[in-house]
């Protein structure tokens, strides 16, 4: 037998034994933690532990909201706007955020012009949703060239992710603002940011899109006005992007962090109604204050009924601003917005008992 083989021998041999001791194959046995004596780990009667309050359920600021100081809501989003920023800003949702308002949505996940351009006279922001739909961007363009120009709600995308390459496609086609979707850290965060602004406040690269044309009508032309009226959104939907909260909201360039409800309550596995789960959105809407930006939740629900409905701020959805509402679906009705992403159940409980969006 050659001496790698009797190495290899050995080796097996010592897994083995060490294998039967792991598994109780031999010596004396451990005591079972938790137990009243012998037997199975965990076993002999003891008392189940009592899940305490860790770091991720405190948070870096505390269990309790922090409370806002005198200056208020989104003061570093209010920094970035240019010393000679033009007001109103023509993004209606990013105007109405900096006059403390809530702004809310349709989203639209379908060709359809008519919707979007009926939608605009109405609410504060159009989603458009690029994540869990397969509208393209092409479509997306053609839908705001319909009526292309200030006087209405926003047109925004949620993003498939925050790579350059389609965040330039985004607003090269004339957006006025962009959500990221399932952001985990702040390299995602600072993506998201850095590529939705020209220079020198980001690094957007000087493209031949249509946006330029569809807001050639605005008070002091498009590319000296847009880094202002840029609106910048990003999702928070996992324990890892609520421990990294601080860190995303202190992003430069970064305007609002909300959370995507029903995603977040699925990968915690907490429900909308546990109270664990309001820790993560307070972790959040504390790390969100503090830096100085706006915060909001996907789900609509949140506007009213939750502690942190005053803080809610941006929602997918929602009422309108004059009380409109497109005729229900069905048989000769108009097509309605988009209901299965971010819509809250009918009948569901507000503030975060039923379905969020996702």
């Amino acid at each position: 037998m050659t001496a790698r083989r009797i190495v290899f021998a050995l080796i097996v041999i010592a897994s083995l034994t060490i294998g039967m001791y792991a598994q109780g194959g031999g010596g004396a046995a451990a005591p079972a933690q938790g137990g009243g004596g012998g037997g199975r780990r965990g076993g002999g009667g003891g008392a189940p532990a009592t899940i305490q309050p860790g770091n991720l359920i405190q948070g870096a600021w505390g269990s309790a909201p922090v409370p806002v100081d005198s200056r208020g809501w989104g003061w570093m989003t209010k920094s970035y706007l240019s010393k000679n920023v033009r007001r109103p800003l023509y993004n209606m949702a990013k105007e109405s955020l900096l006059n403390d308002k809530q702004v809310t949505s349709v989203t639209i996940s379908t060709f359809n012009p008519d919707q979007y351009c009926e939608s605009r006279k109405h609410w504060d922001y159009i989603w458009f949703e690029m994540q869990h739909s397969t509208m393209s961007f092409n479509e997306v363009q053609r839908m705001i060239g319909a009526c292309a120009g200030p006087g209405g709600g926003a047109p925004m995308i949620r993003m498939p992710d925050a790579l350059e390459a389609n965040i330039q496609k985004a607003t090269d086609l004339g957006v006025l603002g962009i959500i990221v979707p399932t952001v985990d850290d702040a390299l995602e965060a600072r993506d998201t940011a850095r590529f939705s602004r020209y220079p020198p406040f980001g690094r957007r690269s000087s493209g031949a899109g249509t946006a330029a044309g569809f807001w050639t009508a605005v008070p002091g032309g498009y590319r000296e006005t847009i880094n202002d009226n840029f609106l910048t959104v990003v999702m928070l939907e996992t324990l890892e992007s609520i421990i990294n909260a601080d860190e995303i909201a202190a992003t430069f360039g970064l305007d609002v962090v909300i959370q995507g409800n029903s995603d977040l309550s699925q990968f915690s596995g907490w429900t909308q109604s546990d109270d664990r789960y309001q820790q993560l959105l307070t972790i959040s809407r504390n790390a969100t204050l503090k830096a100085g930006k706006y915060w909001g939740n996907a789900g609509a629900a949140y506007l009213t009924g939750n502690p942190l409905s005053s803080d809610t701020r941006f929602v997918q959805n929602g009422p309108s601003r004059d009380g409109f509402a497109f005729p229900a679906r069905g048989r000769g009705a108009a097509e309605a917005p988009e209901p299965t992403v971010g819509a809250p159940p009918e009948g569901g409980r507000r503030g975060g008992g039923g379905r969020g969006a996702q």
